[in-house]
């Protein structure tokens, strides 16, 4: 396979998004009433032959990062800040991580328990481990209200760095981040589940914010869209109960939605601890990927690498690597005995997934 420095990838689009820790997600499931579709983009051209033949293309995903506490000063220098890991993220053609922090130094405080921002060279620390764009579709985008957001759309527009998920109406966080990948057409949304603050932390027609899930009429309608616009439709999700190795009833249903609306991958993170994979139908799900660059130890320190191959929509292979949270944030591969509990600990959280082993069809 050839790295990401040999990949030609031509950005289309970038959209913003929000990203999440806090509390856990058990209140009731907020409703909005009204929500409205959003505009539909026109149709994508037809596929060439080229695409046709669908040239594999592989993708890397990991889970939730941040710049504080004792990851803040890894970014005294931005190249090193992900350690030996950063290998792996940039042995890929294209790699997507959540970053769980606003970029800025401005704001008030919102009314939660913890507050994630970091400096601008968080996009630089970004590039420099291979990252290509960030989910901002989270539960801490808004932590230091909209001027934190504000702030982070500008430092991401000022660094030519694509993040996706929020943005400064609903139709800029429901919008893609569109990129072509070896003449694959690929779109990537972010949105969250997490209830905390959703009601006002969500974009409006008229105010900046979140894209949330619990619009099902908007979000399922902006998938559908990408799908006009895409040979391959990615959502990263922020999503499930903290600390839970299986997904909700909730998390399952919007899963479905998502597949059912023409989502080939879908990816997720914010429950601190690993979730599991498989195949709902068509599409390719994974339910959490845990804490990556990460600044405490009060979850959970397992953490991984996901690569996945696609062909066309399709994908072909799947495989997890292990890793390890260590004592300054950076998270490591894990070995021997560690990476085979790991590996084991996935295996058990499978059975509660709900989803198949193989593609159907």
């Amino acid at each position: 396979m050839i790295g990401k420095r040999a990949r030609t990838a031509l950005v289309v689009a970038a959209a913003v998004g929000l990203a999440g820790c806090g509390t856990g997600s058990t209140g009731p499931e907020p409703v909005w009433h009204g929500g409205t579709p959003g505009p539909t983009p026109p149709a994508a051209a037809p596929a060439t032959a080229d695409q046709d033949a669908a040239a594999e293309v592989r993708l890397t995903f990991a889970g939730d990062v941040h710049f504080t506490g004792r990851t803040r000063r890894l970014l005294d220098d931005p190249e090193s800040a992900f350690g030996s890991i950063a290998s792996a993220l940039r042995d890929a053609d294209l790699t997507l991580v959540n970053l769980e922090t606003a970029v800025t130094d401005r704001g008030t405080p919102e009314p939660k328990t913890y507050h994630f921002r970091a400096p601008k060279t968080a996009f630089a620390a970004l590039r420099a481990a291979g990252v290509d764009a960030v989910s901002i579709a989270n539960n801490h985008i808004l932590d230091y209200g909209r001027q934190g957001l504000s702030d982070t759309l500008a430092a991401a527009a000022e660094a030519d760095y694509p993040v996706f998920g929020a943005g400064r109406d609903a139709d800029a966080a429901y919008a893609p981040w569109l990129t072509t990948v070896r003449g694959l057409r690929i779109a990537v949304l972010g949105m969250s589940q997490v209830h905390d603050l959703a009601g006002s932390w969500r974009a409006t027609d008229t105010r900046s914010g979140v894209a949330m899930a619990f619009d099902p009429a908007r979000a399922t309608a902006a998938v559908r869209a990408a799908r006009k616009q895409a040979d391959l439709v990615i959502v990263f999700m922020h999503w499930g109960v903290e600390g839970n190795p299986c997904p909700s009833a909730e998390m399952k249903t919007f899963a479905g939605k998502l597949s059912g609306s023409g989502a080939d991958i879908v990816v997720g993170t914010h429950a601190h601890t690993l979730l599991a994979d498989g195949w709902l139908g068509p599409t390719y799900v994974h339910y959490g990927l845990g804490n990556f660059l990460w600044y405490g130890t009060s979850h959970s320190t397992d953490s991984g690498v996901l690569n996945l191959v696609v062909r066309g929509r399709t994908v072909v292979d799947s495989q997890f690597v292990p890793a390890t949270v260590s004592g300054n944030g950076q998270p490591v591969r894990a070995t021997g005995a560690g990476r085979q509990r790991i590996l084991d600990r996935l295996a058990t959280a499978q059975r509660c997934t709900g989803l198949a082993t193989r593609r159907a069809g």
